[in-house]
């Protein structure tokens, strides 16, 4: 008789203004590698769905909610858990850390951002799992506007610009990347403006979702190079 269970895995990144790309880790209150960072997650209840299973757990270990929330991948290596034989359903989430504050509860004794070039020792095979998420995400927002996710309501384009830099980790032509955004008409030019250093303030804009959900219905591919 098999006697597999089920866990979810949450991969949730933030966006803090100018520094890299976070990511959402918690503190193990118990045994396996107690006191070790590993990504919020558990086991699923008898009576609930993944995403409610994943939901409850981001809640209860951080005290967040997602604002963008989809499943990444399934692993179920045999020695994963050392516990038991544990299948992992992986989620990828984007979250904007100025709107959440953490709150670690549950048999998390602490929830922390990490920046995601300077990760401590992970339990389990969360390295492997992160490593895929990143993976993910670097493509998938080159062709689906999920970074505005990670920004406040309002924002410079600059803000914008600097976001896509560091997921995808390479220089964008600047020039291009506003040009390709603007004539999409993603953008709503708000009459606010943010001061920055010494140069001219800069207009802040909103993300026009109801504009991107109308053109994704007419067969538009968004797509940042």
């Amino acid at each position: 008789m098999q006697a597999i269970k089920v866990a979810v895995d949450a991969v949730i990144f933030g966006y803090f203004d100018k520094q890299d790309l976070q990511l959402l880790l918690i503190k193990r209150k118990i045994e396996p590698f107690k006191g070790g960072w590993a990504l919020p997650g558990g086991l699923v209840l008898d009576d609930e769905n993944l995403d409610d299973a994943v939901k409850r757990e981001l809640h209860e270990e951080a005290g967040i909610k997602p604002d963008f929330l989809e499943q990444l991948y399934t692993f179920g290596n045999v020695g994963r858990d050392p516990r038991n034989r544990v299948v992992s359903v992986a989620y990828l989430g984007l979250v904007n850390p100025s709107y959440h504050e953490l709150f670690a509860d549950s048999d998390a004794e602490d929830a922390q951002w990490f920046s995601v070039n300077k990760l401590p020792t992970l339990a389990f095979d969360h390295k492997g799992i992160i490593d895929i998420a990143l993976q993910r995400l670097r493509t998938k927002i080159q062709y689906q506007p999920i970074g505005f996710n990670l920004l406040n309501e309002e924002f410079p384009f600059s803000d914008l610009e600097n976001l896509y830099r560091t997921i995808v980790g390479r220089e964008i032509d600047r020039r291009n990347f506003r040009k390709k955004i603007m004539s999409y008409g993603l953008l709503n030019e708000t009459n606010n403006v943010k001061k920055e250093g010494s140069g001219r303030p800069g207009k802040l804009f909103t993300f026009n979702q109801e504009k991107y959900e109308e053109l994704e219905k007419e067969g538009f591919y968004f797509e940042i190079k």
